[in-house]
C-alpha cells in the first residue's frame, strides 16, 4: 500500500484537476431492499484512461465474515465468483448489466438474507498511472417480506351486460422498521384476440406512494375518470390494512379480460430518488362483458294489425328486456309513425331520461293521449280518441345509456334498437262530397262593386258531418293569351271556414268575407272589387265527421270545384275620362296655335306701319 501522504497528494491533484484522475461512483447508502425481491447496483467509472470500454468486478464483505473480501461477479473472468455465488451467477440469478462502455450494474434476481452487507465495485486500471480512486461501496441492508395482499372476492367468470356496475377490493399491508410507502394498481389483461401478445396489459387505476390517484393512460380510462365513471378509493381496514376499493360504474365491452390487484412497496434511498423494493399481485378473476347490442331486445305489444273505429282509443306497449339492472341506466324511449303506404318516419312522443314526455306530432296531441312508464322495461303509448289521421305504422325505438343515469344532452347512446312496426288502420264508414261554385253574372260586374261568389255542398254521410271550405284565387295575367290554369295550379287560399265556425281571413290586400248562407251554400264576398281581384275561384270541401265520445275529425273526404272566372267591367266615368282628357287637351292646342297666329299677323302688319311713317 503506498504511504499515506502519497495518497494525499494524489486526491489533492485530482481535486485541483491537475491531473486525469479515475473515479468510481455508486448509489450513496445504506440501501435497504426487500430480501426474495431483486438488486440493482449501478456503478459508473469516470476520467480514466485506455479503452473505451472498461472492466467491472463485485465483491461483496458479510458483516459476519470478518471482513473476509467474497468474489460475487466479474465482466471479465468467468472463474471469478466464489462459491457462494457460483451456482447463482451460471444460473443468471447473479449477473452483471451493461447500461453503457463505462457504466454496468450488478442484477441479483432474488436477494437472501445472507446477500447484507457491504458491496464493492472496483475497475481493474488501464491507465497509465494509478491515479484516483478504482473502487467504490455501498452497504446494502436486507430487511424482511412483510408486504401482504388480500381480495375480498374473485370474479365467477360469469358474462355480465354492458353498464353493469364493478366493485373490486384489495387489502394491502406492510410491516417494517424503516420508513417506506405502499401503492395499488388495478389493472387488466385484455382477452380480445385483437391485442397483440405483451401489449394486452392495461393499468385501470391506482393509488401512487404518495397518495395520488392515478388513472391509467391506456384503453380511455383517464376520460372514464374525469366523467365520474371510473373511481378508487382508499380507506382503514381492520387488522391494521389499508383496503382499496375500484368502481367502475358501467362496464364496456373492451373491458373484458382476466383482472389484478398490484401491491409495491418504497423507500427513499438516501440520494432522495424512490426506490420499488417489493411487488406482490394478486389475481382477481376473469370477466366477460356481454355487449348490450346482443342482449337488448324490443317489441311492441299487440303486434301485426290493430283496426279500430274512429273515436276509440289506441293503446300500445313497448317492452324491453335484455337491459340487466334498471336502476344503473337511463333510457330515452320514442314512439315512431309513418304513413301506411310508407313515407317519412316521425317522432310521436318521447319520454326522456328525465321522465318528462315531449310530443312531436300536435295532431295527436289534440286528440289527448299520454305515455308513461308502467313498470320496469314497459312503456306505454295511449291515444284517447284515434281519428283516419292516426292511422299508420308504429313502432318504438329505445336508447340506452349504459351505466350513466342523467347523461348529458350531447352524450351518446350505447346502442338504439327499434321494435318491429304495428299496423292501425280505422274501420270507417264512407263519406262522399261535392262541391259546386257559381259566380252570378247579373248584375253586371264593374270594378268597385262587392262581388258575392257561391259555393254549393253537398254530402252523403250516415253521422253527424261538417265542412270545412277553403276559398282559392288563381290571379290572370292580361299579357297571357292563353287563358287556361294547369290542374297542378292550386292558387292562392284567399279565406278558410273551419267545421267549428272559424273564419280564417288571408288576405291578398282585398277585403273579404265569409258566411254561411244556409245548410249546404257559402258565400265568398270582395268588396270594392278592382282589377287585381279577377281571375279564376275555386272551392273545396272537406268533411268533418263526429266520433261516439263527441269529438270531430278529419275523415279524409274532400271535394273540388270547377273554377269560375271573374272578369270585372269599366265603370261609365272611367270610361268617360278618356275622351274628356283627350277633348280638353285638344282644345287647348288648337286655341293656343290660333291665338299664337293671330298675334304674328298682328306683330308683321305693326311693324310695316311703322316702317312707312319713317319714311
Amino acid at each position: 500500500m503506498a504511504p499515506r501522504w502519497i495518497v494525499i497528494f494524489v486526491a489533492l491533484l485530482c481535486e485541483l484537476q491537475v491531473c486525469v484522475c479515475r473515479e468510481v461512483t455508486l448509489p450513496a447508502g445504506p440501501l435497504y431492499r426487500v430480501a426474495g425481491f431483486s438488486l440493482s447496483l449501478p456503478c459508473t467509472v469516470s476520467a480514466y484512461e485506455g479503452p473505451r470500454t472498461q472492466d467491472f468486478e463485485w465483491y461483496l464483505y458479510r458483516e459476519d465474515a470478518g471482513g473476509r473480501q467474497i468474489g460475487v461477479v466479474s465482466t471479465r473472468d468467468t472463474g471469478f465468483p466464489y462459491a457462494p455465488f457460483l451456482s447463482r451467477v451460471q444460473s443468471g440469478e447473479v449477473r452483471v448489466e451493461r447500461d453503457s462502455d463505462d457504466k454496468a450494474r450488478l442484477i441479483i434476481q432474488r436477494l437472501r438474507a445472507d446477500d447484507q452487507g457491504r458491496y464493492e465495485c472496483y475497475t481493474p486500471s488501464t491507465d497509465t498511472h494509478f491515479l484516483g480512486n478504482y473502487s467504490s461501496s455501498v452497504t446494502v441492508k436486507v430487511i424482511p417480506d412483510t408486504l401482504l395482499i388480500t381480495h375480498s372476492r374473485i370474479l365467477s367468470g360469469q358474462p355480465v351486460i354492458e353498464g353493469t356496475e364493478l366493485q373490486l377490493t384489495c387489502a394491502a399491508s406492510v410491516q417494517s422498521q424503516q420508513h417506506t410507502h405502499v401503492s395499488v394498481t388495478f389493472g387488466v389483461r385484455s382477452s380480445r384476440e385483437t391485442e397483440s401478445q405483451g401489449h394486452n396489459l392495461r393499468e385501470i387505476m391506482g393509488i401512487d406512494r404518495e397518495l395520488r390517484v392515478t388513472p391509467g393512460h391506456s384503453g380511455g380510462f383517464a376520460k372514464r375518470h374525469r366523467d365520474g365513471e371510473i373511481a378508487l378509493e382508499k380507506r382503514r381496514g381492520d387488522g391494521g390494512r389499508d383496503l382499496y376499493t375500484l368502481k367502475m360504474s358501467a362496464l364496456a365491452p373492451e373491458d373484458s379480460g382476466s383482472y389484478f390487484c398490484e401491491a409495491a412497496q418504497w423507500i427513499r434511498d438516501p440520494d432522495g430518488k424512490w426506490e420499488r423494493i417489493a411487488l406482490r399481485t394478486m389475481e382477481l378473476g376473469n370477466l366477460t362483458v356481454q355487449p348490450l347490442a346482443d342482449s337488448l331486445t324490443v317489441r311492441s305489444v299487440p303486434t301485426g294489425v290493430v283496426s279500430l273505429q274512429p273515436g276509440a282509443p289506441l293503446s300500445l306497449s313497448c317492452v324491453v328486456s335484455g337491459l340487466g339492472s334498471w336502476n344503473r341506466s337511463a333510457l330515452l324511449v320514442q314512439w315512431m309513425r309513418r304513413g301506411s303506404s310508407g313515407g317519412v318516419e316521425v317522432e310521436l312522443a318521447r319520454v326522456g331520461p328525465d321522465g318528462v314526455v315531449l310530443w312531436g306530432d300536435d295532431a295527436s296531441r289534440a286528440g289527448g293521449g299520454s305515455m308513461e312508464r308502467e313498470a320496469d322495461g314497459k312503456f306505454s303509448l295511449r291515444l284517447f280518441s284515434v281519428h283516419p289521421a292516426d292511422a299508420g305504422l308504429y313502432r318504438c325505438a329505445v336508447s340506452v345509456y349504459a351505466g350513466r343515469k342523467t347523461p348529458g344532452p350531447a352524450s351518446p347512446a350505447t346502442v338504439t334498437q327499434r321494435s318491429d312496426w304495428v299496423t292501425v288502420s280505422l274501420k270507417t264508414e264512407e263519406v262522399r262530397v261535392s262541391a259546386v261554385i257559381d259566380l252570378p253574372r247579373r248584375p253586371l260586374l264593374k270594378r268597385g262593386s262587392t262581388v258575392s261568389i257561391f259555393c254549393n255542398v253537398s254530402i252523403w254521410s250516415r253521422t253527424p258531418a261538417r265542412v270545412a271550405l277553403q276559398w282559392r284565387h288563381t290571379p290572370e295575367d292580361p299579357l297571357q293569351k292563353d287563358r287556361s290554369v294547369s290542374a297542378d295550379s292550386k292558387g292562392q287560399v284567399l279565406a278558410a271556414l273551419t267545421h267549428d265556425g272559424l273564419t280564417r281571413i288571408y288576405s291578398n290586400g282585398s277585403d273579404l268575407s265569409v258566411e254561411r248562407v244556409s245548410e249546404i251554400c257559402y258565400r265568398l264576398r270582395v268588396f270594392s272589387a278592382d282589377q287585381p281581384d279577377q281571375g279564376l275561384y275555386q272551392c273545396e270541401a272537406q268533411v268533418w265527421a263526429q266520433d261516439p265520445r263527441g269529438g270531430w275529425y278529419n275523415t279524409g273526404a274532400r271535394a273540388e270545384s270547377t273554377t269560375a272566372r271573374l272578369y270585372l267591367y269599366a265603370r261609365v266615368t272611367d270610361l268617360l275620362l278618356i275622351p274628356l282628357v283627350v277633348g280638353v287637351s285638344s282644345a287647348l292646342f288648337v286655341g293656343v296655335l290660333i291665338i299664337a297666329t293671330v298675334t304674328c299677323c298682328f306683330m308683321k302688319r305693326l311693324a310695316r306701319q311703322r316702317s312707312r311713317v319713317r319714311k
